[in-house]
């Protein structure tokens, strides 16, 4: 890493926690990034759109203090993951906590309408571009005995709904994998945070069909994740009365639930 493009070192005085943040260009990965940057992190940032990683690093970075650094990666090519990872590591010293936030949804077409193609594009990027990331992590993090993974799904994971199940197939499988990371991890003083967003208003909820109640703006997301973070929480919905919508959802029965069209 050359001299321009090393961020500004910690001091015993101003001591830096240090954040790998993925999926970070745009909506919540893009408040959060600039969440923590406020809070005083230093942060290696990856996403696809290197334009809008740049910019986002430029916009962290203008007060002075190199905060943030941008690795252009597209999550679904999984055999670039070790050599990213293992660099990343190197130019921030270690990691503290690491935040999967990439993801895409297609909308649905309908009912009727069926497309392999989208469902397997959300599967290797929601859910296989997840564990190629956080695979490597947990066992780093349960080696050092120390540190904080988040992943980041979906209200839409919490149950089979007929509008998008390739979509909901992917944010379970996510949280399924959380959950089976965080059993094993827990035991050696690593947390794993589950963040279950209802509606927020990203580019992601534009392109959705259908009504898209109570939704959020980016940066109230990124206040609840971060507080999540702060208190070491397990799983958290954003914004909290989700908890209560899906606990209602998550209980009715099949023969109720499969006649209705959301």
């Amino acid at each position: 890493m050359s001299e321009s493009s090393k961020l500004t070192p910690a001091t015993p005085l101003t001591p830096r926690k240090r954040a790998l943040v993925i999926g970070a260009s745009v909506g919540m990965g893009a408040a959060l990034s600039r969440k923590l940057a406020k809070e005083g992190w230093s942060l290696a940032l990856v996403a696809r759109q290197k334009d809008k990683l740049n910019a986002l690093c430029g916009e962290i970075n203008a007060d002075g203090e190199r905060l943030a650094l941008a690795y252009p990666h597209d999550v679904s090519k999984v055999k670039e993951v070790p050599a990213l990872l293992q660099k990343i590591v190197s130019d921030l010293g270690g990691l503290d906590v690491v935040i999967f936030m990439a993801g895409v949804n297609y909308p649905p077409g309908g009912m009727d309408k069926y497309n392999f193609e989208n469902d397997r594009q959300m599967v290797e990027v929601n859910l296989i571009g997840a564990m190629a990331w956080l695979t490597p992590i947990a066992e780093m993090f349960q080696n050092a005995k120390a540190g904080q993974i988040v992943g980041i799904g979906s209200v839409a994971g919490d149950r089979g709904r007929v509008a998008n199940p390739g979509y909901n197939t992917s944010k379970a499988g996510l949280h399924t994998y959380l959950e089976a990371l965080r059993n094993r991890l827990t035991r050696h003083g690593v947390n794993v945070l589950t963040v279950k967003p209802g509606f927020v208003k990203t580019e992601m909820l534009k392109a959705a069909a259908g009504a898209t109640p109570f939704a959020i703006e980016p940066e109230k997301a990124a206040d609840d994740i971060y507080n999540a973070m702060r208190r070491r929480k397990q799983t958290v919905y954003t914004p909290f009365f989700w908890a209560y919508i899906m606990q209602i959802i998550r209980h009715i029965p099949s023969f109720i639930f499969r006649r209705m069209s959301f």
